[in-house]
């Protein structure tokens, strides 16, 4: 099952993707994700509920760039989810928000989801707590710059050149 979602939010793209990338944050303003630690800088453990129950799995970043969009996939087998989100200016000068999740419910959850759109809903509705939480701060509340290729980090800014010579300060 695929669904995907779009939400404008008033900020710009730094803005909201910057805050997209403080992943602690997310219990603060989404109803289902009650907590996320970052455990890796590829890797987070995310507490997911709803009512009386919980689920905890990892998931790893497997591409991020920055004001640009952040793919992942959980690392459990059963069930799997893999997603993508992405930030793109508007007209106006906000940013549209996308995210697009892929997975497979199982169980006698599966015929629930699909019958009830359940997933849609909740979507469109954390998409929205998003946009009330961002437009209301008006700034990120933090920021990670850094991009992720296949799994790898990038650094953020270039290494600084380094001498050939053994102990040789450069410049």
């Amino acid at each position: 099952m695929t669904i995907e979602e779009t939400i404008d939010v008033a900020v710009p793209v730094e803005t909201a993707y910057n805050q997209w990338t403080q992943f602690k944050s997310f219990p603060r303003f989404m109803g289902v994700v009650k907590k996320v630690d970052q455990v890796k800088p590829t890797v987070t453990v995310w507490t997911i509920g709803y009512g009386p129950l919980r689920r905890e799995f990892q998931a790893e970043i497997l591409e991020q760039e920055p004001d640009s969009h952040v793919v992942w996939r959980s690392l459990e087998r059963r069930p799997s989810h893999q997603g993508e989100v992405g930030f793109r200016p508007t007209a106006a000068g906000g940013t549209a928000v996308t995210v697009r999740l892929r997975f497979e419910p199982r169980g006698p959850l599966a015929a629930v989801a699909e019958a009830t759109n359940l997933p849609v809903r909740v979507l469109r509705s954390e998409l929205g707590h998003f946009k009330e939480f961002i437009e209301g701060l008006g700034q990120a509340g933090g920021a990670w710059r850094g991009a992720i290729r296949n799994g790898h980090v990038r650094p953020v800014e270039p290494e600084p050149p380094r001498s050939r010579v053994a102990r040789w300060p450069v410049g």
